[in-house]
């Protein structure tokens, strides 16, 4: 036997209609029509699928594949590789497939090689990974539609200097690095916006990283009468300095930036060692989504809570446009989303209009948020 019709045409309706239905029960009748009629939302997730980046791959993967059955949404998953290559022919791929968006990308190769296929193709993009500042700096130039569910390259160093000078501003602290870029940028960033508030540091200084102890530092920052000290560097060497300062009953506090995320090696870190960094996803998520990944057992870390959260904004923004008529890239910019890792908002650039950077201070276990201590 034929199935029979999956939507009926508008004359079926009406024949249906008995003499003297009401005019809300046609319309109850084109609704459903309406609805029986809509197209799943067809969601393309990019992600490094082989090769060194494929366990980061398979985070997106199974988040997004976790929201999208939880929403309805129909996924497209594509290995880009982490390459250009990669990234270009999944763009191709996606294009053909008339996906409605596309969500992940860890590689500034592949993410830049797709970006202008997709935009050819009227498709945005929620990168969950490349925190490359130009992706979105240039979208004036480029009108590439894509949009940034994590930090920009800048975000942390900007955050270290904002949330330190307003911590420290009637400290006497000091500022140093380990002499590599990554410690130099964060050290410099924070020494300009001190300037710039009228805060002078007691000590500045470049030191010798991965020593098995900085007794001699620890001792010019006690004689230049710090007793806050920022640290661009690893978390190794920030934790001997903590160690040390005790040693020496210096009473300083250490600060570092999301480098400390990293467990030490053999010394802990010192009790009250600060952290500037985005949370972990799975302390902020919902409940509710915490206990489907522990139902489907999936580890809500790294990139999985982040893809998750992308496809949910993906189902929103979709549903949004098409109410209001208006394109998809319009919707995504300047609203708020409700998601598992909380509300997201995209700013005119693409990227995530409040910083998800944090204080956390160490309790002599764990980092924990600095307001709860």
């Amino acid at each position: 036997m034929a199935p029979g019709p999956i939507r009926p045409g508008l004359e079926d309706v009406f024949d249906r209609m008995r003499p003297g239905a009401t005019i809300s029960a046609m319309v109850a009748w084109l609704l459903l029509a309406g609805t029986a009629g809509a197209q799943t939302l067809t969601v393309g997730v990019a992600a490094p699928l082989s090769g060194p980046s494929a366990l980061l791959g398979r985070q997106i993967e199974a988040g997004s594949s976790l929201a999208a059955a939880a929403d309805g949404v129909e996924l497209k998953p594509v290995d880009d590789a982490c390459t250009a290559d990669g990234g270009a022919a999944a763009a191709r791929e996606f294009a053909t497939a008339k996906v409605n968006i596309v969500i992940g990308f860890l590689c500034t190769d592949a993410i830049e090689a797709a970006l202008p296929i997709l935009k050819d193709a009227n498709i945005p993009v929620i990168t969950v990974g490349v925190r490359t500042e130009s992706l979105t700096d240039r979208r004036a130039k480029t009108g590439w539609p894509v949009y940034r569910l994590g930090p920009r390259g800048d975000d942390e160093r900007n955050a270290v200097a904002a949330t330190l000078t307003r911590l420290w501003q009637n400290e006497l602290f000091a500022i140093i690095d380990d002499g590599t870029i990554y410690g130099r940028e964060m050290a410099e960033t924070l020494r300009a916006a001190a300037e710039q508030a009228a805060l002078k540091p007691v000590f500045v200084d470049t030191f010798r990283p991965q020593l098995d102890n900085q007794i001699g530092l620890v001792g010019r920052l006690k004689k230049a009468g710090a007793t806050h000290v920022f640290a661009g560097g690893d978390g190794d060497d920030i934790a001997i300095m903590g160690r040390d300062a005790g040693q020496l009953d210096a009473g300083i506090v250490f600060a570092g930036g999301e480098n400390l995320r990293t467990p030490p090696g053999d010394v802990p870190y010192a009790a009250g060692t600060l952290m500037i960094a985005p949370p972990e996803w799975a302390d902020i998520a919902t409940p509710k989504v915490l206990q489907d990944f522990a139902d489907r057992k999936i580890v809500p870390g790294g990139y999985a809570l982040p893809a998750y959260a992308a496809v949910e904004i993906a189902k929103a923004a979709t549903a949004e446009a098409a109410n209001a008529s208006k394109p998809l890239a319009d919707v995504l910019t300047g609203h708020d989303f409700a998601t598992a890792i909380g509300t997201v908002r995209f700013d005119a650039k693409g990227d995530l209009a409040q910083s998800p950077y944090r204080v956390f201070r160490f309790d002599g276990t764990r980092f924990v948020p600095l307001e709860s201590n």
